[in-house]
């Protein structure tokens, strides 16, 4: 369903009625008015998110991907010359998020915590020994904040070092979401990663002029590939400079369909059916208890003897996999890839 030309944040996978990117504007709103809130996408989607979105939203578009900092970091830059007090935070435009009023008692604190000069990191509450997840360590409180020194940050573990994180206490998931004074940041970036720096403050020099255009495509393609967790969280967290605050609230990026099948509930026959509600294509499902069938054609789907199976229908490709095999999906976009089917990815 989450194609190149179609990503997942222009979807609404749960028949909501508001795409992922909606859903993430319309928890964003309320804490920066719509005057607050900046979209970094690529050139590709540019047009789509503008459509999705009010008139008067900004879009900034990237010519080519160079991971999160550089876009992080082409907010904060602009940001940071339109008002050099400004707040900002990063959040993915494609997670799941139900409990609004938690989200945002969360935010307001990562806020506090930037106004004391850290950069602030939501972390949250582990639902499970997850190897999906980067993990954030937690230290000691921080006076006056209701929010800990961060220890560490750990990419993905393996599934027995999870457990002992979990285990500990010590532990919460890294969910990408970040918090600081747009000026703190960029003078983080000045200090590990110099190179990037400059040249997203010299797109931010030409932002606001007739030379965009021609400074960002000078600029933009020679601009080092780095994520925010290694350009700036996890050596600024060895200097006592990060923050982290409990997300306590329900949270989920959608990584894989076992992921939309536990957020789905199922139908009377047992089976959980996309689009909801019910089941539209008549499907035949026999002893196979806990399975998910999503259909785009309108075709009759027969499921037998396959407990746990996951059937996605569209137009142009079927996939059929179990939920204990959906991190393995990655495999089959590699083999695309290394085929050229560009169609399909």
């Amino acid at each position: 369903m989450s194609r190149r030309h179609s990503p997942k944040f222009l979807l609404d996978p749960f028949g909501a009625g508001r795409s992922l990117l909606q859903a993430t504007w319309d928890r964003l709103v309320p804490l920066a008015g719509s005057d607050g809130v900046v979209v970094v996408t690529g050139e590709a989607h540019a047009a789509d998110v503008r459509e999705q979105l009010p008139p008067s939203a900004e879009v900034f578009a990237e010519p080519a991907p160079r991971d999160s900092m550089p876009a992080i970091g082409l907010a904060a830059a602009v940001m940071a010359r339109r008002q050099p007090n400004a707040t900002i935070g990063s959040f993915a435009a494609d997670h799941l998020i139900s409990d609004v009023p938690a989200f945002t008692a969360s935010v307001r604190r990562a806020i506090e915590a930037a106004h004391e000069g850290f950069v602030a990191v939501i972390g949250i509450r582990p639902a499970g020994p997850s190897t999906a997840f980067g993990y954030i360590q937690e230290g000691d409180p921080l006076s006056g904040l209701e929010a800990k020194a961060v220890r560490s940050f750990t990419e993905k573990p393996d599934a027995a070092t999870a457990e002992s994180y979990l285990a500990s206490g010590e532990y919460r998931w890294n969910a990408g979401m970040f918090v600081a004074r747009a000026r703190t940041l960029m003078d983080h970036l000045e200090e590990f990663q110099p190179a990037l720096a400059a040249g997203l403050e010299t797109i931010a020099r030409s932002w606001d002029t007739a030379d965009r255009c021609q400074v960002m495509a000078e600029i933009w393609p020679d601009l080092p590939g780095i994520a925010i967790d290694h350009a700036i969280a996890e050596p600024l967290a060895s200097l006592g400079g990060m923050a982290v605050v409990d997300g306590d609230f329900d949270w989920d990026d959608i990584g894989d369909w076992r992921s939309i099948g536990n957020l789905t509930p199922p139908a009377a026959d047992g089976v959980r059916h996309l689009p909801p509600p019910g089941d539209p294509t008549g499907s035949v499902v026999v002893d196979s208890p806990d399975s998910m069938i999503v259909s785009q054609n309108g075709r009759m789907v027969a499921v037998v003897g396959i407990p746990g199976a996951v059937i996605v229908d569209t137009p142009d490709a079927l996939l059929v996999t179990t939920q204990a095999h959906t991190q393995q999906i990655k495999q089959v976009v590699e083999d695309l890839t290394a085929r050229s089917r560009t169609d399909l990815l």
